[in-house]
């Protein structure tokens, strides 16, 4: 519909907000308890609560866990008004995200732009209805900041593919039932010989290990390839072109750690915002302001920090219609790493001695579950681009400033 077309739009949020009031379970209006409640979908979903399983049916059915996309790939084909207007109503009801996807997030977007007509529709489908779980094969040992070194060997067997190599940092691969991988199909040329290529984890020769990390949680893995078979219909692209997909996908990748604020790293923290946290456990003064002066400075420049960049997403949204944005998106991934540790770190300073507690009796679950999300985020600046790799790319491509020689 066009965008200035006020009553068709007014018809669609009345049609949207009576559709959510009779399909949205009542539990699935209630804030996430725990990591647990994330619906990720997949072959291995176990689904605590049967209105988790009904939530995402009904929303998959729809097509709205992927609101955008095309219909004939399973999506809401929604326009962007239509689909601001869904998000709207889904908040207004407090409604739990019906599904946590990088399919969704990263690699359908990519395979809409890279993928040809029959791998459209083999993997779309799958995972707007939360049918097929996948994770991201792109770091390694020796290639993280400078993924192009990457050494994860494709060698061409004639009816296949065989994949040998290692990759690590891979989100819920022990998790996953596929994987979009980068891999070496040239030794000769570092980014023109990299290739985009999808399998099978239950694939006989891939392996994953969890990595504990010092929040007490697994969610990256080491991933091992030993002589995996791929058929060749299962690359996406060109061979050796791989590269500009990568490099497409992790801006798809940046936008959505930005837009999520990484709310599936803490989702047992709480449905306490930063500033109630602090009123509840530090209390006010007589003028009915937070006690400490000092926090309550460094917490209001957090909220406007916060409200500010949030403004700046939905302006970048908005400047995406026109073209990709890379330096954006880097801008982007970079103040959301800084403003969810900044507001993990302020979290838990709130909660005074509630906030030291690690395990066992004595301490509240839910200031366990900030003080873990607090860990928890110091791998924000890490992951999808280290900080410092985003700030190098704002200062090449934004201000314009060379290598030092």
């Amino acid at each position: 519909m066009p965008f200035d077309d006020v009553k068709a739009l007014k018809e669609f949020r009345e049609e949207t907000r009576d559709w959510l009031e009779n399909n949205c379970p009542p539990s699935m209006r209630t804030p996430l308890k725990s990591d647990a409640d994330v619906i990720w979908g997949g072959r291995g979903q176990r689904f605590a609560n049967p209105d988790a399983k009904l939530w995402l049916e009904r929303m998959g059915e729809k097509g709205w866990t992927a609101p955008e996309w095309p219909k004939e790939y399973g999506g809401g084909g929604l326009s962007k008004a239509e689909t601001r207007v869904l998000n709207q109503e889904l908040k207004r009801i407090k409604a739990r995200p019906a599904l946590w996807s990088f399919g969704i997030w990263m690699f359908g977007p990519a395979l809409l732009e890279f993928g040809n007509e029959a791998q459209k529709q083999r993997f779309l489908p799958g995972i707007v209805k939360g049918e097929t779980r996948w994770c991201q094969g792109y770091s390694e040992p020796g290639a993280g900041s400078d993924l192009a070194s990457l050494q994860t060997k494709c060698e061409d067997k004639g009816d296949h593919y065989l994949i040998n190599g290692q990759k690590v940092w891979t989100s819920y691969a022990d998790q996953a039932d596929w994987i979009f991988c980068l891999v070496r199909t040239n030794k000769e040329t570092k980014h023109d010989g990299i290739s985009f290529i999808l399998f099978d984890m239950d694939t006989k020769g891939v392996t994953t290990r969890p990595i504990k990390l010092i929040s007490g949680s697994s969610p990256f893995c080491e991933t091992f390839f030993d002589d995996v078979e791929v058929p060749k219909d299962q690359l996406v692209g060109k061979v050796n072109a791989g590269w500009t997909i990568a490099k497409r996908l992790l801006q798809f990748e940046r936008q959505s750690i930005s837009a999520s604020g990484f709310g599936a790293t803490s989702a047992g923290a709480g449905a306490l915002g930063l500033a109630e946290i602090a009123l509840t456990h530090i209390g006010t003064d007589t003028s009915g302001k937070l006690a400490d002066s000092d926090l309550r400075v460094r917490v209001a420049k957090h909220l406007m920090y916060d409200k500010a960049f949030g403004l700046s997403i939905q302006r970048g949204q908005e400047e995406a219609k026109t073209g990709s944005n890379g330096a954006l998106t880097s801008i982007a991934k970079y103040c959301a790493a800084k403003l969810n540790q900044e507001k993990t770190e302020l979290t838990v300073e709130a909660l005074g001695t509630e906030g030291l507690g690690w395990d066992g009796p004595g301490f509240d679950r839910t200031a366990l579950a900030h003080t873990r999300a607090m860990l928890r985020a110091k791998g924000n600046s890490i992951e999808g681009g280290t900080s410092e790799v985003n700030l190098n790319v704002l200062a090449k491509r934004v201000l314009g400033l060379r290598d030092h020689q």
